[in-house]
């Protein structure tokens, strides 16, 4: 089965005056997906995010969405939360969202009214009084409401309670249990990424270091305690074997393709005992993200 990819990238580069802030970055994100997109600061998020949505232009390589050019046509097909959550201060609420309808001829009223009560937002109060939660909220209405294809979210909780970012996400998922819809967010909270996300994209300096479905990679990447009767062999090869540390008689082992090949090595080795540790998200984050040789 071939999967239908809304957003695409290939060899994408960006220089901002001389800096590459993009790498080269290869992207592919299938559709009804919720993709989350993790990396450090300065990783190159929030401009690849620009480039998608034609705010900014790339040095050189493609980007698509929905297989074409991210022009006016494209976007109207995407919905998008930054992280300012960029809304009129002065406007209400119910102002807001009529402003924000008369762009849209596919705007679904019968969404707006459901969120609406949900959300509990109040309709007469000027946004620039409304709490960074309710802020959020309203970015949010404003996004699905209007029969995107497409949501993509910079930091959506960013500075929202646990609590408030809670129900976010959860609104987040719904929505797209009930509609066709594609998901790709940008977030710092990895345990977010785990708890709504299917697939994540993991980039480092600009470029892709990880990609693929969550409960994929938990099982391609683990750790590997192995205990020597002496001193650790200088060497460790194995299949999948991407970093080695030693301390004393023991061998930490990070395998990017389970343990078997490793165990196997080890036993081969003289090793008394082998341990085979699953990983968590925030780990394979870690350990593909490190700056260590």
């Amino acid at each position: 089965m071939v999967e239908h990819l809304i957003i695409e990238t290939s060899e994408l580069r960006k220089n901002y005056d001389g800096v590459e802030a993009l790498r080269g970055l290869d992207l592919q994100v299938s559709a009804g997906c919720i993709c989350g997109f993790l990396g450090r600061n300065g990783a190159g998020k929030t401009t690849t995010i620009k480039v998608l949505l034609g705010m900014a232009h790339p040095t050189s390589g493609i980007a698509r969405l929905f297989g074409a050019a991210p022009d006016a046509e494209v976007r109207r097909r995407v919905g998008f939360v930054s992280e300012e959550k960029d809304l009129y201060g002065y406007m209400s609420v119910d102002d807001m969202i009529r402003f924000t309808a008369s762009f849209f001829p596919r705007w679904r009223g019968d969404l707006q009214h459901r969120y609406l009560a949900k959300f509990e937002l109040p309709l007469h109060r000027n946004v620039s009084e409304l709490s960074r939660g309710m802020r959020t909220k309203l970015a949010l209405l404003l996004a699905l409401c209007r029969g995107a294809e497409l949501l993509i979210l910079d930091e959506p909780t960013s500075g929202l309670d646990p609590a408030m970012a809670d129900e976010v996400l959860q609104a987040i998922v719904s929505h797209v249990a009930n509609e066709e819809m594609t998901v790709f967010f940008s977030s710092h909270q990895i345990a977010e990424v785990e708890q709504i996300a299917d697939r994540v994209v993991i980039i480092h300096r600009g470029r892709t270091v990880i990609a693929g479905a969550i409960d994929d990679l938990r099982e391609k990447y683990c750790r590997v305690q192995i205990v020597f009767p002496n001193d650790p062999p200088a060497t460790f090869r194995a299949n999948g074997v991407e970093r080695v540390k030693r301390k004393g008689r023991v061998l930490s082992v990070w395998s990017s393709a389970g343990g078997d090949d490793v165990e196997a090595e080890a036993m081969t080795l003289g090793a008394t005992s082998v341990d085979v540790i699953p990983v968590t998200l925030k780990e394979i984050f870690l350990e593909s993200v490190s700056e260590e040789e």
